[in-house]
């Protein structure tokens, strides 16, 4: 890749060696991609194939240059390859990538999150964000006796077979599966209601609360935009969940270390029973873990009778590498500084498009934020009007074109990291603002 790499400009932008990578990627996994968003068929163009991360910015195979707002969708809350990551990194790979055993690395990272957050006493290490909710699950069921969960429209978990499911008719239903190859039998444990709406939640629990293991929720819906919920309805949650003897999940996959080193739960001072983490939790690695009281935990295997295992959970450079991040996230004044900036930057758009007479506004909570083609707050995805992502792909295209990165679907969030300088965010700002004057012109 040249050291000179420049941002494209709309003469110059081109994807000849990524529409090449792909043409040719597409023989060898099914529609060219490891996950379905990447494949760009939201957006405009073939998916842009990178070499290369540094800071804020992307590089990609034909030498362009890119501030990254998708953040490999989050993880990477101190921008890419930071330093101290990189280093303790480096240093535990040397020694070893995989012993499937215990390794001092565990105790670093579990001593400081426990300290840390208040809100959990012992944690468990998987792989990934969709093995950290499938054992939560799994242990809400052990726990309770219980074998059905309640989760909510637009809130994503994981590619969880009985939790990949959709609303039907009426406000409370059981869920109808969005993929093949789930049996009905999986999708019919799981119920779902509305977000946001407390009558369905009780006509759902006085139904089905008997049978209900688990309410599990994302405390921050960032997953299908960016759906800011009450801190009433989540208090409404647990309360509801202890009044029927239910367990209340929280999946911070995305807001775990994202809104606060507590996350979510810290954000809006309310105590679930399980929480789910991934993303931040292992700096750039895939990590998921879950976390409960000494109470709940001790049901695991092999302390109790609820088993769950994997090979490279918690291996050590996983474990460096989370361990690395949330050393740097630790320190005082780190989400104030990130959360503010993330505002100025935001507001500048805003004031502009205000100005401008634009429907469209930025919900934004700490360093998360959406565009949503409304000039309405959205709590519920059925909110979210379909016919508006036409805007999000012109405006998409246009900030590739001038540098800009965002993740290719108007359904996902953007975030800010601490790699972000005030240059960066200026710069982004005037992109994003002129391709908002292209989307908008007579």
């Amino acid at each position: 890749m040249s050291n000179n790499a420049q941002y494209p400009t709309p003469a110059s932008f081109h994807r000849s060696k990524s529409g090449a990578y792909f043409e040719e990627a597409k023989g060898y996994f099914p529609g060219g991609v490891h996950s379905p968003v990447r494949a760009f068929k939201s957006v405009e163009g073939p998916p842009i194939f990178f070499e290369k991360g540094e800071g804020s910015h992307l590089y990609d195979v034909d030498h362009q240059r890119y501030v990254d707002f998708c953040c490999s969708w989050g993880p990477l809350i101190l921008g890419h390859c930071p330093p101290a990551v990189v280093q303790r990194v480096t240093e535990t790979v040397a020694n070893g990538m995989s012993f499937g055993a215990p390794t001092p690395h565990d105790l670093l990272i579990g001593k400081l999150i426990l300290e840390k957050h208040r809100y959990i006493e012992m944690i468990r290490f998987v792989s990934s964000g969709t093995e950290a909710v499938m054992s939560a699950l799994r242990l809400a069921r052990g726990v309770t006796g219980r074998s059905k969960i309640l989760k909510f429209e637009g809130c994503y978990h994981g590619h969880v077979d009985s939790l990949l499911v959709k609303a039907g008719s009426g406000l409370a239903t059981f869920g109808i599966s969005t993929s093949a190859g789930i049996p009905d039998s999986f999708a019919q444990e799981t119920i779902v209601v509305p977000l946001a709406d407390p009558e369905a939640l009780e006509q759902a629990m006085q139904q089905y609360g008997a049978e209900i293991a688990a309410i599990i929720v994302e405390p921050i819906p960032a997953n299908n935009g960016l759906l800011l919920q009450d801190r009433s309805f989540l208090q409404l949650l647990r309360e509801t969940a202890d009044r029927f003897g239910a367990l209340l999940i929280f999946d911070e996959v995305i807001s775990g270390f994202r809104v606060g080193f507590e996350g979510a739960t810290g954000y809006y001072d309310v105590q679930p029973d399980i929480i789910t983490f991934g993303k931040i939790i292992g700096g750039g690695m895939p990590v998921g873990a879950y976390a409960a009281s000494k109470k709940i935990m001790l049901h695991i295997a092999p302390e109790g009778p609820v088993y769950q295992a994997g090979t490279l959970s918690a291996n050590p450079v996983a474990m460096a590498a989370g361990y690395a991040t949330l050393l740097e996230i630790s320190q005082p004044g780190f989400y104030e500084q990130l959360s503010d900036k993330t505002g100025r930057f935001i507001q500048q758009i805003q004031d502009h498009c205000v100005q401008k007479g634009y429907e469209i506004t930025f919900p934004r909570i700490g360093s998360i934020f959406w565009p949503t083609f409304t000039r309405e707050r959205i709590q519920r995805s059925e909110s979210i009007d379909g016919s508006k992502m036409s805007l999000f792909k012109i405006m998409h295209l246009e900030c590739l074109r001038r540098g800009v990165y965002f993740g290719p679907s108007g359904y996902e969030v953007g975030f800010v990291s601490a790699a972000h300088t005030e240059a960066d965010l200026d710069r982004a700002a005037h992109v994003i603002i002129e391709a908002l004057d292209i989307v908008y012109q007579p």
